[in-house]
């Protein structure tokens, strides 16, 4: 009997983190009939940034990606990524919204939802946690991962009593930083084992080069799962490669059950995509190798992958290292927010126009100010109450749980986007991304007149894959 679960994260953390979530549904249809054979405990490929990057890049319906995997992987439970009360956007919705998002996922193919808040502020998961186990879905709650003088163990043990008492099924740690050291993740899931009862999914990245060490002695130390990705798409920014720890583990009392040769097979087509995505520019080699002063820098993968491709654009890619160097001044600043969607890319934006400006907070963003004045929660520390006013002048801060202050809007939004909706789902897209969502709604009306000459004809609409 395997003692070791896997969850495979190469149809959504791994490209994510390598090539900002552009692999679109066309290239992962060819071998999802294999993937399902294997045995994994989940796939985790659907939430994170992949709604947006589906509507704003691909040109695709995230529903229609999602009822697509779920038909080819019938065996095979299904998995997303869900920022709590941000859902997957990048603002708080009303509870109505939370709600409606989380029933449809269910209903379309998702058996397990990990929530978590970019605060580890429970308030903002409790609407979701519900939500989920309301749909009988399977509700994990993931702590976000950093270091600071007061992210102790006992921090963390703190946060996961709570979270068993709200509920959830299982608790990830999720070290979306890479941040974690190998005796660190040892003391930290032994101190989680001995304080809850609920199984322990330990989530790394390759970026610091510490990952398959993590996920050995987080084993050993009790982990339950681990998060790991096909070799191809592995390493990096991403995660440990699949294979390697399933051969890690055969033979021992941690023993995954998966067949090594099996699950190499997959490893020829996911070379190949690695290839086309290399030679397109979409994986910059730079993300491939690891680099330890991520344990300084404190960036995600694919934040990391997101500043860089930002700092392109303007002509300014010689100044990362500074942007990189600003970037913990800024988490200090702004009360050490664990850097995770949304606050990471809140941080990290910030950090660009710190050094851009050549002046700190010279110019501030909307959401900088908003993370300041309590919008997304409370912060593990608090903020600095003359750089709060500092930030937000005489506005008022927000200490309630924020979404309180929101009133349904659920009702409002389906009116806003009357003439798009083709299937409910999109209600959501549009809450989530607006205008982007409009253009994806344009687009496919647009094709579809072209395919039949009828305009809005739902029935015989062609979803772009």
């Amino acid at each position: 009997m395997a003692k070791i679960k896997i969850t495979e994260t190469v149809l959504r953390d791994a490209h994510q983190s390598l090539l900002a979530t552009r692999m679109p549904t066309s290239d992962m249809l060819p071998i999802l009939s294999e993937m399902d054979k294997i045995g994994f405990h989940s796939l985790e490929c659907w939430g994170g940034a992949t709604f947006d990057s589906c509507l704003r890049f691909l040109n695709e319906d995230p529903w229609e990606r999602l009822r697509l995997l779920k038909k080819h992987l019938p065996n095979t439970k299904l998995q997303m990524l869900f920022r709590g009360q941000n859902m997957l956007g990048y603002r708080h919705y009303a509870d109505d919204v939370v709600e409606y998002f989380v029933r449809k996922s269910v209903e379309n193919g998702i058996d397990i939802i990990r929530i978590f808040d970019a605060l580890n502020d429970l308030r903002n998961l409790e609407t979701a946690i519900n939500a989920a186990k309301k749909e009988g879905a399977h509700t994990q709650v993931a702590i976000s991962f950093t270091t600071g003088d007061v992210f102790t163990d006992e921090y963390y043990v703190k946060y996961a009593k709570q979270v068993e008492a709200a509920g959830a099924d299982s608790i990830c740690i999720k070290d979306m930083a890479a941040l974690l050291t190998p005796y660190r993740t040892e003391s930290l899931v032994k101190a989680l084992k001995a304080a809850t009862d609920l199984p322990i999914q330990l989530h790394t990245h390759t970026t610091s080069g510490l990952a398959s060490m993590c996920l050995l002695k987080g084993i050993e130390a009790g982990a339950d799962i681990i998060d790991t990705a096909m070799s191809p798409l592995a390493l990096g920014t991403s995660h440990a490669p699949t294979e390697s720890m399933v051969a890690a583990l055969q033979g021992t009392e941690y023993d995954t059950g998966i067949d090594l040769a099996t699950v190499c097979g997959l490893r020829p087509y996911f070379m190949d995509l690695r290839d086309k995505y290399i030679e397109s520019g979409l994986i910059d080699p730079k993300m491939l190798a690891a680099d330890a002063k991520t344990l300084i820098y404190q960036v995600p993968g694919g934040m990391l992958s997101n500043l860089l491709s930002q700092l392109k654009q303007a002509g300014k890619e010689d100044k990362l290292t500074e942007v990189l160097e600003e970037v913990p001044r800024v988490r200090e600043d702004a009360g050490f927010p664990p850097l995770v969607t949304p606050s990471s890319q809140i941080v990290g934006t910030q950090a660009v126009f710190n050094v851009i400006m050549g002046e700190r907070y010279k110019t501030v963003t909307k959401e900088f100010k908003g993370i300041i004045r309590g919008e997304y929660g409370q912060t593990p520390v608090p903020i600095d109450p003359e750089f709060r006013k500092k930030i937000i002048g005489d506005e008022k801060a927000i200490d309630c749980r924020p979404a309180d202050l929101l009133a349904p809007e659920l009702d409002k939004l389906k009116e806003e986007c009357a003439e798009w909706i083709q299937q409910e789902e999109d209600v959501l897209s549009y809450a989530q991304f607006g205008q982007v969502a409009v253009k994806f709604f344009e687009k496919r009306r647009d094709q579809m007149v072209g395919l039949d000459g009828v305009h809005g004809n739902a029935e015989k609409q062609i979803h772009p894959v």
